[in-house]
């Protein structure tokens, strides 16, 4: 099963895929986690700055992602088309080609857990974006584009790790 979790910056998608990993359900699951200390390092873009170049590799880390069979992955394509869309740097019209090839992807998942921002403080790890406005924006433009391309299998979950791994334990 091909798992991949969506949401804004610092809502607890890393730690919701290990937590998910260690459970018996998914334990012969592997568990990918964004690479963004390493990206960063390799200069490319993160968050706001966003450039075309930059987009397509993170597109590229998640297609990777979707050659393997059982996979927990803390970052989808919606994540990638949100942050695309909401890049200064990127012309509208490369945005909009950007997103529309990106979404020939979405069927690739077998379930898509999209994790709530509701009650969880920005967490500054030195490297995400910490700007409550930025990061409602993209919560925004994610949930926009998880309505117009809807993924096969859609849970919403809030609350602690613990209540969310419940409730994705009773949807799947």
């Amino acid at each position: 099963m091909k798992i991949g979790l969506v949401g804004t910056m610092s809502v607890g998608k890393t730690t919701l895929a290990k937590a998910l990993g260690e459970t018996d359900r998914f334990k012969d699951h592997s568990v990918q986690t964004e690479r963004s200390k390493y990206l960063r390092d390799l200069g490319i873009p993160l968050n706001t700055d966003s450039t075309l170049k930059g987009q397509f590799v993170f597109l590229a880390e998640r297609a990777s992602e979707l050659f393997h069979d059982n996979i927990i992955t803390d970052r989808t394509i919606w994540d990638v088309a949100a942050f695309t869309l909401s890049a200064k740097s990127i012309k509208d019209w490369e945005k909009r080609d950007f997103v529309s090839a990106a979404m020939h992807l979405r069927e690739q998942y077998d379930v898509v857990i999209y994790v709530s921002p509701d009650g969880v403080n920005v967490e500054d790890n030195g490297i995400r974006e910490t700007d409550v406005e930025y990061r409602k924006k993209i919560d925004i433009v994610i949930k926009m584009l998880l309505e117009e391309y809807k993924p096969t299998k859609l849970i919403t979950v809030s609350g602690t790790t613990e209540q969310r791994i419940a409730t994705i334990l009773q949807n799947i």
